[in-house]
């Protein structure tokens, strides 16, 4: 009876240690090996931020089809064999600076479409040389996303996806980007707003100074013209001496 005990005894605490890891892991969230690659699967997990107590020796992550509104900063730092990360189906709308940090090594596939990003900027991606898909976001068309596109290396056939929600130019809405910047730099139409608009500044500042000027100069002769005139109606030894004195001033 004793032996039995034990044997159950030992049995219950291989079970729990074999248990205990998986408990620590959100509900809907499993580990997995697929093709000899350690997975993580949180997929459809109704997570609303990014899990912690991800096995830090996980290659692929899948996090798409949750309800993350946000990506902080060092979100991923734990995890420096990932390869494949998958965000996709969130509701992602604003990246941290340096939430990607420590992923430039491995990462070669990062998924980010169908999120409800608008604006990013291109330091997001700093280093970073996995293939990003961006596709099937509510984009604005402007000169940062044109820093960004530049900036990454877009997953094949994924460009045609990003799409201009909105833009800086009202006739580019409904466009694919890249069809748009190939007629359209948007970085050089804001330099060149940028210079219209200080050469118009400095062009008032200079107005300003020359009405100015014209006004002193205007006023000084009409005191001028109204002091000869007093001159005038003196006598006429006291005139010339004051005549002397005005023309002496003027001077």
């Amino acid at each position: 009876m004793g032996l039995l005990l034990q044997s159950l005894f030992l049995l219950f605490l291989l079970l729990g240690s074999c248990l205990h890891p998986a408990a620590a892991f959100p509900k809907g969230c499993y580990p997995s090996e697929e093709e000899g690659l350690k997975t993580f699967r949180c997929s459809n997990a109704q997570l609303t931020e990014v899990p912690r107590d991800i096995p830090n020796d996980t290659n692929k992550l899948y996090l798409d089809s949750n309800q993350i509104p946000f990506l902080p900063r060092d979100a991923f730092r734990d995890l420096p064999l990932l390869l494949e990360l998958d965000l996709s189906h969130n509701a992602i709308a604003r990246i941290e600076s340096g939430a990607f940090q420590g992923l430039a090594e491995h990462l070669h596939s990062l998924d980010l479409s169908s999120n409800r990003l608008v604006s990013v900027s291109k330091d997001t991606f700093s280093n970073l040389k996995a293939k990003v898909n961006l596709s099937n976001n509510p984009w604005l068309c402007d000169c940062r996303l044109q820093e960004l596109i530049r900036a990454v290396e877009l997953a094949a056939d994924s460009s045609g996806g990003i799409v201009c929600e909105s833009s800086t130019q009202e006739e580019h809405v409904g466009k694919a980007f890249l069809q748009v910047i190939a007629d359209t730099d948007f970085c050089n139409v804001y330099k060149k707003t940028t210079d219209i608009a200080m050469l118009v500044t400095m062009f008032g500042w200079f107005a300003m100074v020359i009405s100015y000027l014209v006004y002193y100069v205007r006023q000084n002769q009409e005191d001028a013209r109204r002091h000869l005139e007093y001159l005038k109606s003196l006598p006429s030894k006291q005139r010339r001496s004051e005549e002397s004195s005005t023309i002496s001033t003027v001077v």
